[in-house]
């Protein structure tokens, strides 16, 4: 079993920069892709980033691809958002998820997720 934890949201400007961090707890990461998504009031969830553990190889949806990082650190078991040039559109609940799965793709489909954070508030005013 895994428990994630986001934590790092918040209320900011258009422009600014924000760092999302997702802790596990129970079991690591080390066999599993671990993403993030997001869902705004009214709109379904959506796949933001994703890293492949074993690798790193990272994945990006088109609307944060040159903006967002994701980047995860094996030693403190924890997965990291980085969110520059935010605009208004980027507020959402965020979530971190993980997979026990191999899958040859690219971790973007909420089914491919086993584990789920509670999510964390990331409100971008104009």
């Amino acid at each position: 079993q895994v428990q994630l934890v986001e934590s790092g949201g918040g209320l900011l400007q258009a422009g600014g920069s924000l760092r999302l961090s997702c802790a596990a707890s129970g079991r690591t990461f080390s066999s599993y892709g671990v993403g993030w998504f997001r869902q705004a009031p009214g709109k379904e969830r959506e796949f933001v980033a994703a890293i492949r553990w074993r690798g790193g190889r990272t994945y990006y949806a088109d609307s944060v691809k040159g903006r967002f990082t994701i980047s995860g650190d094996n030693a403190k078991n924890t997965v990291s958002l980085r969110m520059n040039s935010l605009r208004p559109e980027d507020t959402a609940v965020y979530y971190c998820a993980a997979s026990s799965s191999y899958y040859s793709g690219s971790y973007t489909a909420p089914g491919e997720y086993d584990y789920w954070g509670q999510g964390i508030q990331v409100t971008v005013s104009s």
